[in-house]
């Protein structure tokens, strides 16, 4: 018993450690508020990740015809605004870039994001897209502060622009200098206040509409668990009744 139990405490200090590992691990996470109810961020998401991520990222999880029915997209608009080359609506959200291509140019086959947003989570995912900076020694000319040594180059700069990591020493309460890295828009003394604000906070909304799509992509039936899920919780209430009832009239016959 001693063991079990000295294992045991053994087990929970590695998580612990490991969890604080994690948690000092890289900058603070941004909040993604994001909401999959929200249709036209839905549609605007699904724009995006098509226009710039699909290029080297599939979706094999879905198709075409099942965004459109979730999104509220007839089979039209989908061909419109989600499909540009010989895909037909039933079809899954596959690329035509060979693995063995996208190994050799990128280093490493891009994953499939059907449930990247499962794995990563939204925060992450979020935080990550707001991260990248230029960096001349990288191949792609770009890093993150999230993801150190991205092999990915960044997909929406044109939207956002480019960004340069700056260090700066910050005073703390106690009067303890800290350096801290701190990114900022490249060309930003070049532009007003007003501007440079408003470049960012519509940068900023595009990468909360693809964060909500690709939570989407995740769970496409969330917004239907949740809905049912009342009223499942009420029918199995109705049967414990049921059930207790039914014990009580069958142990009377037993004593």
């Amino acid at each position: 018993m001693k063991q079990l139990r000295y294992f045991a405490t053994v087990l929970i200090l590695m998580a612990l450690h490991t969890s604080a590992q994690a948690a000092g691990a890289g900058p603070a996470l941004q909040t993604a508020n994001t909401d999959v109810s929200n249709r036209a961020a839905l549609q605007e998401g699904a724009k995006l990740f098509v226009n710039y991520c699909m290029g080297c990222h599939s979706a094999n999880y879905l198709r075409f015809q099942r965004v459109g029915q979730d999104l509220g997209m007839t089979d039209d608009e989908v061909a419109q605004y989600l499909m540009y080359t010989t895909e037909k609506i039933g079809e899954g959200m596959t690329i035509a870039m060979d693995r063995n291509d996208s190994k050799r140019w990128f280093g490493v086959t891009p994953p499939d994001l059907s449930v990247i947003a499962r794995a990563r989570g939204v925060d992450w995912l979020y935080t990550y897209m707001l991260s990248f900076y230029t960096d001349p020694a990288r191949p792609w000319g770009v890093n993150n502060l999230v993801f150190k040594d991205v092999g990915m180059p960044h997909a929406l700069w044109e939207l956002q622009g480019e960004q340069q990591l700056v260090h700066k020493s910050v005073t703390d309460d106690k009067g303890n200098i800290h350096e801290v890295a701190e990114l900022e828009l490249v060309g930003k003394d070049q532009m007003s206040p007003a501007d440079h604000q408003q470049k960012v906070a519509k940068y900023e909304q595009a990468v909360l509409n693809l964060v909500t799509f690709l939570e989407y992509m995740g769970e496409p039936a969330k917004l239907e668990r949740q809905r049912l899920g009342p009223w499942v919780l009420l029918f199995l209430f109705i049967f414990l009744i049921v059930a207790y009832l039914l014990k009580k009239e069958y142990w009377r016959d037993v004593h």
